[in-house]
């Protein structure tokens, strides 16, 4: 194992921190700027009683302002043949095409191929170093079987659905 003392090396640690391995998720929400999606593998579940999750997005973004004055906001967990849709909202264009959500249930949007998917109202916002942490309250939920798109040292992977 390679440690790291003498200085403290943020390209390494982001690198150690890949060590970590993680699903992956599009979070989606309704802006003034249309319908957006973000890719996020910062996602945990906070509680049960209330039904309460967060994930992270760094402050930087060009997409901060319009996830942080989202009301509402979805998050799909990706299933793992949908790498590219997880690149694209990773580094390319943001907005949803009407074709990649319901569009009959418009808040938050609702892409079609999540494994999972949770509703939720926004119910806290903390800024924490360069990150903002989003904390939402879950409204509803969806889920069905299928093998999940995973993350790891900087390359996707597949976590088996242990159901099928």
């Amino acid at each position: 194992m390679t440690e790291n003392t003498e200085t403290f090396d943020p390209k390494a640690y982001r690198r150690a921190l890949g060590g970590f391995a993680t699903g992956v998720c599009v979070v989606t929400a309704h802006t003034k700027d249309g319908p957006l999606g973000i890719t996020v593998n910062s996602f945990t579940s906070v509680s049960l009683d209330p039904p309460l999750v967060l994930w992270c997005m760094d402050i930087r973004s060009d997409r901060h302002d319009a996830f942080a004055g989202a009301d509402r906001f979805a998050v799909h967990m990706l299933p793992v043949e949908d790498k590219e849709m997880s690149d694209r909202f990773a580094w390319g264009v943001a907005r949803l095409s009407e074709d990649e959500f319901e569009t009959a249930n418009p808040e938050p949007p609702c892409l079609r191929n999540a494994v999972t998917r949770l509703d939720c109202d926004m119910h806290q916002q903390i800024i924490m170093g360069d990150h903002l942490v989003i904390v939402g309250h879950v409204r509803s939920f969806a889920t069905r079987p299928g093998d999940a798109l995973t993350y790891f040292r900087g390359k996707y992977g597949q976590a088996v659905d242990p159901t099928i």
